[in-house]
């Protein structure tokens, strides 16, 4: 089974990304910022990670571009689950490292699909 870290400073987005993804077959872990994002996944391999942007301690790009420093997720897919659909933080994502991006409020059939796609 895959493992999916979803990062969220939101409780109700980051249960309905982890009942959705759990839904869909998913072993799927929480974290509410890229502080204890960094720390689980220095703790324990994912095979994906999806991240808001906008979070306190630790913003999601920043935790992209520390993610990619760590030598068991330079290839990892990291996906981008936000509300900023601009192109500047889209470049700033990618720059950093981002796989893809998606904006919220998403589609739990078309979030299932992108995370099928990066995960094969």
């Amino acid at each position: 089974m895959k493992k999916i870290l979803a990062v969220d400073d939101s409780a109700s987005m980051r249960q309905m990304v982890a009942f959705t993804l759990k839904k869909a077959g998913y072993d799927v872990q929480q974290a509410k910022d890229g502080v204890e994002a960094l720390d689980m996944a220095q703790n324990s391999r994912f095979d994906l990670v999806l991240s808001d942007v906008n979070m306190p301690n630790m913003d999601g790009i920043s935790l992209i571009r520390n993610l990619r420093a760590l030598p068991d997720y330079k290839y990892t897919p990291l996906l981008m689950l936000t509300t900023e659909s601009g192109l500047e933080k889209k470049s700033e994502g990618k720059a950093a490292g981002a796989t893809g991006w998606i904006v919220k409020p998403f589609n739990p059939d078309q979030l299932i699909a992108t995370i099928g796609k990066v995960l094969r």
